[in-house]
């Protein structure tokens, strides 16, 4: 029994004053291209997961947010390595987002998002906003 890389991600379910949620399409090279996805990124050493949200978004989208509420944690096992995903409620809160790091954003109300194709370990978190929202 070998034993796989294990990537601790930050995740961020953003909002703005419309009660829209920001999702954006992975560029379509690489792992899961072409699929939406919460918007977030690895937890580097000695950072909080916060913090790390706070980065990732500033570098993915190019705008301000505020971390809130923690939404839920999820380990989810791939082929070959294993992720944790520590979700996080954040609210919008300046700047236009940008395409820096992806090939589209979308503001989307909760009810839209069966439309979209997310990778598998996003599922719960779907299904948690989905719950929260009802």
């Amino acid at each position: 029994m070998h034993s796989f890389p294990h990537k601790r991600i930050g995740v961020a379910v953003i909002k703005n004053l419309q009660g829209q949620i920001l999702i954006d399409r992975r560029l379509p090279q690489g792992l899961h291209g072409g699929l939406w996805e919460f918007p977030g990124g690895k937890i580097e050493r000695g950072e909080t997961v916060e913090e790390c949200i706070k980065r990732e978004i500033t570098e993915e989208l190019g705008i301000e947010i505020e971390v809130g509420s923690h939404l839920i944690t999820i380990d989810h096992t791939y082929s070959d390595f294993r992720v944790t995903l520590i979700v996080h409620h954040c609210q919008h809160q300046s700047g236009v987002p940008q395409l820096l790091e992806c090939q589209e954003i979308r503001w989307i109300s909760i009810t839209e998002i069966d439309q979209f194709s997310f990778p598998e370990a996003n599922f719960e978190i779907i299904a948690a906003l989905s719950q929260n929202f009802s």
